[in-house]
């Protein structure tokens, strides 16, 4: 059984999804009523499931009027996903911006639930037991070339 975390984000997208506009308004109070839950759980979701690396900006508004806007960003064309990738890991990334990357491009359907699996598994603290900051070169080299083979030059 899911938890109500995980039915939160899968409402949350859902109506991202059906939005013409790549973007929902909420008041986080109603949500909270609505999933029987506190407002801090709404928060938390929000934070942790609605990232920068995972593709969405979160804006809020606080006050009586106030609400949090969810808005997908989209990943660049492909012409341009190499040059994007390029730059977005660098010389190094960390293990939490690689995977909010793998994520994004999973949402994307650029890479399938196989693949994303397989590069989350090879980039981990547990396989890479080496020292920072040559762990994040590392895993920078090896999410560049996972990423060049799997998505052609």
């Amino acid at each position: 059984m899911r938890n109500i975390s995980d039915i939160i984000e899968q409402y949350l997208k859902g109506i991202l999804h059906d939005s013409p506009e790549g973007m929902i308004e909420i008041q986080r109070n109603d949500l909270a009523d609505q999933f029987s839950c506190v407002p801090s759980q709404i928060n938390y979701v929000i934070s942790t499931r609605f990232t920068l690396e995972k593709g969405y900006l979160v804006e809020s508004k606080r006050g009586g009027g106030g609400y949090i806007r969810i808005q997908r960003i989209e990943l660049p064309q492909y012409s341009a996903l190499h040059t994007h990738l390029h730059q977005t890991i660098g010389e190094r990334i960390d293990q939490n911006v690689a995977e909010g990357l793998i994520y994004q491009l999973e949402e994307a359907r650029i890479l399938s639930k196989r693949e994303a699996s397989i590069m989350r598994a090879a980039i981990s603290r547990e396989c890479l037991m080496i020292k920072l900051p040559y762990r994040d070169e590392i895993r920078a080299r090896l999410m560049k070339a996972m990423l060049i083979s799997l998505l052609g030059k």
